[in-house]
């Protein structure tokens, strides 16, 4: 796996100058470089019983925005559900916060599902990052939360500082290759830091950051590369945001099978038993906040933002 990690490392930075990496990013290439930087080794476990329904790819991968019809385009040609993470970078004077999402075009179980009481259209889960400026180019990683279903889970690097606050810590963040790394159920997607463990079942995609997204050859692939696409560029995810073809809501895809409606961008994402005072969105809108409230010992830790777009 070290191989393609490293291959992938040495076209970016033939790509982006690392001088300019000094001061905090600010630009849509140096986020893009701090992005790929953090960029987590992704474990994501597929079903024998129908794989390629577990691959990753992005809104769309079938050449438009219309979300209500991508059930149905999934298995059409699976060489175009090619590797990918949404991601988004804001910052305070203290922090980065860098946001990944993973997309599937279904959420979907192997049993008949008449009343779509399982399934949906459409499913999007991830992670927040929180990056310390230490005077480096990238900073020092100092938590993770994942997004599973509807609830979120808490992640220590080892060696971190950062404890448990009004929610606990749920374990810790496993580093390799200098990279955090996360799991993904199959079917459901639910999103957690990677425990070692080998795929239940056996069968699985390892997916690792390249500068160019990469279809899977099997349900059991164990390196595959998935590009990072920017979720402000220009005519992207976040500029859609109020296309009716592509968003129900406020963060919320269309979709059409299943539950109606059902998927959630990163400024939709909630967990639902986590207070009142905590709305959905915030892991985009107001990463700081949710993060100084889950977790405690933070040391210096700005809540006032520098830059972000999701305002």
């Amino acid at each position: 796996m070290s191989s393609p990690l490293r291959k992938a490392g040495a076209v970016l930075c033939a790509a982006v100058s690392l001088a300019v990496l000094t001061a905090a990013p600010a630009s849509a290439t140096e986020d893009a470089a701090l992005a790929f930087h953090w960029a987590p080794i992704h474990h994501q476990d597929t079903d024998s019983s129908d794989h390629d329904a577990d691959y990753l790819s992005t809104v769309d991968f079938d050449g438009e925005w219309n979300t209500s019809n991508n059930w149905e385009n999934q298995d059409d040609d699976p060489s175009r559900l090619t590797g990918a993470a949404y991601y988004s970078v804001v910052e305070t004077s203290t922090h980065w916060f860098i946001t990944y999402s993973f997309y599937h075009p279904r959420d979907w179980v192997d049993f008949p599902d008449p009343f779509g009481q399982f399934t949906h259209e459409n499913d999007m889960e991830g992670l927040l990052a929180t990056v310390r400026k230490d005077g480096t180019a990238f900073g020092r990683l100092e938590a993770v939360i994942t997004v599973a279903h509807k609830h979120f889970y808490s992640y220590v690097p080892e060696g971190g500082t950062f404890t448990g606050g009004r929610e606990n810590v749920d374990g810790t963040l496993l580093v390799r290759d200098q990279r955090p790394t996360t799991r993904q159920e199959a079917k459901g997607h639910g999103l957690y830091a990677w425990n070692g463990a080998e795929f239940p079942g056996g069968d699985g995609v390892v997916y690792v950051p390249s500068t160019t997204g990469e279809a899977p050859s099997s349900g059991n692939d164990r390196s595959v590369g998935y590009r990072l696409v920017d979720t402000f560029a220009p005519g992207g995810l976040w500029a859609r945001r109020d296309d009716s073809a592509t968003f129900a809501g406020r963060g919320t895809l269309r979709g059409d099978n299943g539950k109606d409606n059902a998927a959630h961008t990163a400024w939709g994402w909630d967990d639902t038993d986590d207070g009142d005072d905590l709305p959905r969105g915030l892991a985009a809108t107001d990463p700081a906040y949710l993060v100084s409230v889950y977790f405690g010992n933070r040391g210096a830790f700005s809540l006032d933002y520098t830059r972000n777009a999701f305002r």
